[in-house]
């Protein structure tokens, strides 16, 4: 400030005209109704903010393919780096943890605002309210959180409960951590000894001797493959098989197969091809799926022909939002991919 009086007094000083500064009350303008209303749109997770309007799921999946599908896959599962959206459920104690809007996202408004705000990318705050319900609901669907006829509007947008809601708490570090790290710290002579508890075996960092190395080295085990897999392997065609693993590229969006195959947002397929329906182990399947499994239903060459050519055909509401195989020659070769993994 000092500074400015100087250079003001010598211009004054010099007869020169000058300009006195503005008070900060004469600075800009109200803020006009319109002006604050572009800005105020977030949705928060009480239900305010919510604009009138709804969506069903198979709209929603509509304008998912049309405008999130090059990012997020078709079902949530991703492309290249971008984000999954789908999937993870019981993952969040893994060592790497899939957080998705069904296992990790505590809000449902969460959903909502973000689209809103941010979405598509490159077109942020292009969509109507009707078509971000649409979304949010097909989100759901692919989530496993609602079912195919769902229609999710501003009336009801409440009553869906997200399932790591609970496992949210307010931030308490500064009771609980901060006296941790606060007064005099010890910075030698801490302890009495020292000892080594763990190894960073996985990372390989943890130098060992030679001897402590061959001592731990267990030796080599030769396991024989079962006489039926080895039959089963011996009968598999190797051109079919190369030609269905290309088929499968359109399925591993969900599923995997092979030795490190784990559950996505679809089951893993190991073993499928004359196995019974609804056999794997943690895995949330559909009401119906469910229902068949019960009533017997066993993955034949046949029964399998008849689903992945029409999925909602063939099992009325299934969450499987897969249309089916376009070309139906392409179904022998996948059956025989899917043969050479056992279970």
């Amino acid at each position: 400030m000092s500074k400015f009086l100087n250079v003001f007094t010598s211009v004054c000083v010099l007869g020169l005209t000058t300009v006195q500064p503005a008070s900060a009350q004469d600075l800009g303008r109200d803020a006009l109704p319109d002006e604050i209303a572009a800005w105020d749109i977030d949705v928060r997770p009480d239900g305010v903010g919510l604009p009138v309007g709804s969506g069903d799921v198979w709209t929603g999946e509509e304008a998912f393919v049309a405008k999130c599908a090059s990012c997020h896959g078709d079902f949530g599962e991703a492309v290249g780096r971008w984000p999954v959206l789908a999937g993870g459920q019981g993952t969040l104690k893994d060592d790497d943890p899939v957080k998705t809007i069904g296992s990790y996202w505590p809000h449902l408004s969460t959903v909502y605002d973000y689209v809103n705000r941010a979405m598509p990318f490159g077109e942020a705050q292009s969509l109507e309210p009707d078509e971000i319900y649409a979304l949010t609901a097909y989100l759901l669907y692919v989530n496993d959180l609602v079912d195919d006829d769902f229609t999710l509007s501003n009336e009801n947008f409440l009553d869906v409960a997200m399932p790591n809601t609970d496992n949210f708490y307010m931030d308490d570090r500064a009771e609980t951590e901060l006296p941790l790290f606060t007064g005099d710290f010890c910075m030698e002579n801490c302890k009495d000894s020292v000892e080594i508890t763990m190894h960073a075996s996985v990372l390989d960092v943890t130098p060992v001797s030679e001897d402590a190395s061959e001592a731990e080295a267990e030796p080599a085990v030769t396991v024989e493959e079962p006489a039926d897999v080895v039959e089963a392997a011996a009968t598999l065609d190797p051109a079919l098989v190369e030609q269905g693993e290309g088929v499968f590229r359109q399925c591993s969006a969900c599923h995997q197969v092979g030795e490190d195959a784990r559950n996505r947002v679809g089951p893993l397929l190991n073993g499928i091809v004359g196995h019974a329906a609804g056999a794997v182990d943690d895995f949330r399947y559909s009401n119906p799926l469910t229902d068949a499994a019960a009533d017997g239903l066993v993955w034949t060459e046949e029964e399998l022909t008849a689903f992945l050519t029409n999925p909602k055909e063939y099992m009325p509401g299934t969450k499987m939002s897969f249309r089916g195989v376009r070309d139906a020659e392409d179904i022998v070769p996948l059956l025989e991919y899917l043969k050479s993994f056992a279970e």
